[in-house]
């Protein structure tokens, strides 16, 4: 053999080794390659599982719209799988969480040194009405507006997350964020607004007296009003409660505002007593059915008779006493009478035999009956030819007799 076939064999012995190793190589690669391959698979299909957790609920988006029908489109507290992004995604949202959202809006700029005036630039306030009314419809021609300062304090929470995704706009959501993470800050100015206004339509309902001291009925008034508003537009909040912190009139009329304040409770407190002693008045003079057996008397209630014997048989306290009093008189008078009848019947015969006897019979137990209920007697004879004279007697009576007799 030559030395140039030597070097062809030695060449293609080479190139054959080499083709080997590329082959074997090639063999390598591929395989890593389908194991990747498969792992990635595996991880892509294993990142579809989310787990939406017991304070939440989902939706799922196939390629932007909400995925299923009915109860479907909502995903409970578990773990489920969804194709992975970018087919569908998922939006889960806290439908237990309550958050609160101060509104500041109404109050006023608080300085060491109240200014003169208000600045409606930096300073808020809530119009109340007037005192004046009329069936319910305010008179504006004659009725007063006032200005308070109010702090509230919102509470709310989505409970309906299908409506709160297509009716209510949330900003994109950047790289490293969630949808959860955007909600808040996305409608806090929605909310504010819609607060803001409910807040307005209701303080005019009031006057600045009821604002003052009401601090359930007028949030319970807004709330009523903010959630009419979140309906309307279908927005899935719900508002939990509304607050009232803080409500003051203006700093610039506390002292007039405060002599209101105490003239108004001198009033209730003289009224409150008016009424209480109009009470124990008449359950002094008629007992527990004064009030009923009033407006009998003046004919404020009509009642048949058998109710209205009823109700005096039920008289009380002095009534009850001073009609007992009359009874007994009356008793007494008809009884005494009855006994004069009797006792001049029985002397008629002899009134008409003697009549000038009778008479000063009559007379003398008369001066006797008078002379024994007097505490004092004085009796003064007179003498003949005392004509002209007079008599004058000088008496230091007896305290306590004339205090009996006062008593009497």
């Amino acid at each position: 053999m030559t030395e140039k076939q030597e070097d062809k064999k030695q060449k293609n012995e080479q190139q054959d080794v080499a083709g080997k190793s590329l082959s074997d190589a090639l063999t390598i690669s591929f395989g890593i390659l389908k194991i990747i391959m498969i792992v990635l698979v595996v991880v892509f299909l294993v990142s579809g599982f989310k787990t939406v957790e017991p304070d939440e609920e989902a939706l799922v988006l196939l390629f932007g719209k909400i995925r299923g029908v009915g109860e479907e489109r909502i995903l409970g507290p578990g773990l489920h799988w969804i194709k992975p992004y970018p087919i569908e995604e998922i939006i889960k949202i806290n439908v237990e969480k309550n958050v609160n959202l101060a509104i500041n809006s109404f109050w006023y700029v608080e300085k060491d040194r109240v200014a003169d005036s208000l600045d409606p630039r930096f300073e808020g306030y809530c119009i109340v009405r007037g005192q004046k009314q009329n069936q319910g419809v305010i008179d504006s021609s004659g009725s007063d507006y006032n200005i308070v300062h109010s702090k509230w304090i919102l509470t709310y929470k989505i409970d309906d997350p299908e409506r709160f995704f297509r009716n209510v706009y949330v900003e994109d959501v950047k790289p490293g964020e969630t949808y959860a993470d955007v909600i808040a800050e996305s409608i806090t100015d929605l909310l504010r607004n819609l607060v803001s206004d409910a807040v307005v339509r209701a303080m005019v309902n009031y006057t600045i007296d009821e604002a003052i001291v009401s601090q359930d009925r007028i949030p319970k008034h807004v709330k009523r009003v903010l959630q009419e508003k979140l309906d309307k537009i279908e927005s899935g909040i719900k508002v939990v409660s509304i607050q009232l912190p803080g409500i003051s009139w203006p700093k610039q009329v506390d002292a007039s505002f405060q002599g209101s304040i105490k003239a108004g409770q001198y009033s209730q407190k003289a009224i409150s007593e008016a009424k209480s002693y109009a009470e124990n008045t008449l359950n002094e003079a008629a007992g527990p059915v004064a009030g009923e057996l009033l407006e009998v008397i003046n004919g404020d209630k009509i009642i048949d008779e058998q109710q209205e014997k009823q109700l005096w048989s039920h008289l009380a306290g002095q009534g009850q006493e001073k009609i007992a009093n009359a009874i007994a008189y009356r008793t007494k008078v008809v009884e005494t009478a009855r006994a004069n009848a009797l006792y001049l019947h029985k002397i008629l015969p002899e009134y008409r035999k003697r009549p000038k006897l009778v008479v000063q019979k009559i007379y003398q137990d008369t001066i006797e009956d008078v002379l024994n209920n007097a505490d004092e007697k004085m009796i003064i004879q007179t003498s003949k030819g005392s004509k002209g004279r007079e008599i004058r007697v000088l008496l230091n009576r007896d305290p306590t007799i004339q205090q009996k007799s006062e008593e009497e």
